[in-house]
């Protein structure tokens, strides 16, 4: 029987020409890929607040969110603690955002290891999550799905980003 970790968040697609904004993944079920700005509500915090604080603690940037386009959930299998399975609530927000990238502090909790603007056309389900994806998707066709996205089958990356990927870019 599955048992489902149900997870919520918060993600920024932040894009320029044909790049996306993305962190590198340093834990959970989208460890070593790449991921979007943002993660989960700290207690009392709103849903603009929180990607705004997301953002500003994975890439250094501030962010101003010009729109929330939708609301996105997966389900994929992963092993952790007791449970088999992610469920993943994501709210997606596009942003604009100004300053300079750096590599995020780190702290109990922190799960990105550094950011980098990369080309759209080199993000793909075999080195990203599936929020870049469906960022991506919404970017080329301005549409966000209604119904669960379901990954049956779901690789937890052993290996890293390439040498010298981590950081910034």
């Amino acid at each position: 029987m599955n048992n489902y970790h149900c997870a919520f968040g918060v993600y920024a697609v932040i894009h320029k020409e044909n790049e996306l904004l993305v962190i590198h993944k340093g834990s959970g079920p989208y460890i070593n890929r790449y991921d979007l700005p943002g993660g989960s509500l700290e207690s009392g915090e709103g849903l603009l607040e929180a990607v705004i604080r997301e953002v500003k603690e994975e890439t250094g940037l501030t962010a101003a969110v010009k729109k929330q386009i939708g609301v996105v959930d997966f389900k994929l299998p992963w092993q952790w603690k007791d449970f088999t399975h992610v469920h993943h609530t994501a709210v997606f927000y596009t942003a604009e955002v100004t300053g300079e990238l750096r590599v995020p502090e780190q702290f109990t909790g922190q799960d990105a290891l550094g950011a980098e603007w990369m080309p759209i056309d080199g993000l793909s389900i075999t080195n990203s999550s599936p929020l870049v994806t469906q960022a991506i998707n919404w970017l080329l066709s301005s549409e966000m799905p209604i119904e669960t996205i379901v990954y049956p089958e779901w690789g937890i990356k052993e290996t890293s980003f390439q040498e010298g990927d981590q950081g910034i870019r």
